[in-house]
């Protein structure tokens, strides 16, 4: 029964459901947020430069003033969010306030980015997002939180990767690759966050330490399914269980 059941829902829900399982079982909580997201926590807090390339409107979609301005009054303009970051660091921030440091929270929602499609890239997609917080924590617990994720998600026998990289909110950063067909695709980056992250969001970067990563669940779904293109998910085809 349960077999069947899955057979019904779309792959992305499956793998989203299966996720926040397996995150729940490592004692993540699961966080939610809004598309439309303010520019504080979309780029500001999270250490992305005024002048970041990812600002422009080749990148990402700004919306234009409408009723809900006045909630991002002091925290700038309001965009599709381009990344599901801006809930973690919310779910972060309202722990600290709320005295609940460790933490860990994991997101999984759709993102938006204005650039050209292809076999690999979407214009809208689905990412998974987590942190952790707390004293001693380490890149050694992220690596380990991950490959428990990838191989629930893929398989035992999985080729994951961690390769040196850079992003504005973590340092020391990496890039996490997994082999399909034959060749290496990034699936996620992550990384110790940034310092300045935790004093943006009210933690105590003297005290506290943490790791984040992100990326999308499309990729993880088309190596799961074998399934070419990642356009493919968002086409309405009611035959896509045939992967």
């Amino acid at each position: 029964m349960e077999q069947e059941q899955k057979g019904q829902l779309h792959p992305l829900t499956i793998l989203a459901n299966e996720a926040m399982e397996v995150f729940s079982e490592m004692g993540f909580e699961v966080a939610t947020g809004p598309e439309l997201e303010t520019e504080w926590y979309n780029f500001d807090v999270l250490n992305v430069s005024k002048n970041h390339p990812a600002r422009d409107m080749q990148d990402t979609f700004w919306i234009k003033p409408s009723p809900l301005q006045g909630e991002g009054e002091g925290r700038g303009e309001f965009v599709l969010r381009t990344h599901t970051t801006s809930v973690t660091a919310r779910a972060i921030e309202q722990a600290g306030k709320d005295g609940r440091i460790p933490c860990a929270f994991i997101s999984i929602g759709k993102v938006f980015r204005n650039e050209s499609t292809d076999a690999t890239h979407e214009m809208q997609f689905f990412q998974i997002d987590g942190a952790m917080i707390g004293e001693n924590i380490n890149l050694a617990n992220m690596k380990a939180v991950l490959i428990k994720f990838y191989k629930k998600a893929l398989g035992e026998d999985i080729e994951i990767e961690f390769r040196p990289s850079f992003f504005p909110f973590t340092e020391p950063s990496v890039e996490v690759h997994a082999k399909f067909n034959g060749k290496w695709l990034e699936m996620m980056g992550g990384g110790m966050i940034h310092p300045q992250v935790l004093k943006n969001l009210g933690i105590d970067s003297e005290k506290y330490q943490g790791f984040a990563f992100g990326g999308g669940l499309d990729r993880i779904a088309m190596i799961r399914w074998n399934i070419p293109d990642v356009r493919l998910f968002y086409q309405g085809d009611l035959r896509l269980n045939q992967f």
